[in-house]
């Protein structure tokens, strides 16, 4: 059986120059007392920078999974596809 790490391998991706992560309001993160973004999210995508006082965005780990349009409890996060031919490329086998 492979592990999740394994698995994440087999992903390919063509990242964009723009992220299609938003977060929305920054000041909102900086007073959500779970984070839960950086538990949710299989790709580690999301950290919250303490000396920055802000969340950082990793788009380009992003396996398109859409976890965080719901996982957000305070719906900080503006999810919406990469633009054409930009994003994740599923390998079976």
């Amino acid at each position: 059986m492979s592990s999740i790490a394994e698995k994440l391998y087999t992903i390919r991706y063509k990242v964009d120059e723009t992220s299609h992560l938003i977060i929305k309001d920054q000041d909102v993160c900086l007073h959500c007392e779970t984070k839960e973004c950086q538990d949710f999210c299989p790709a580690d995508v999301y950290h919250w920078m303490d000396k920055e006082s802000m969340t950082s965005v990793a788009f380009e780990n992003c396996i398109e999974c859409g976890t965080c349009r719901i996982g957000c409890p305070t719906y900080n996060i503006e999810w919406v596809y990469p633009k054409g031919g930009h994003g994740i490329t599923y390998k079976f086998g």
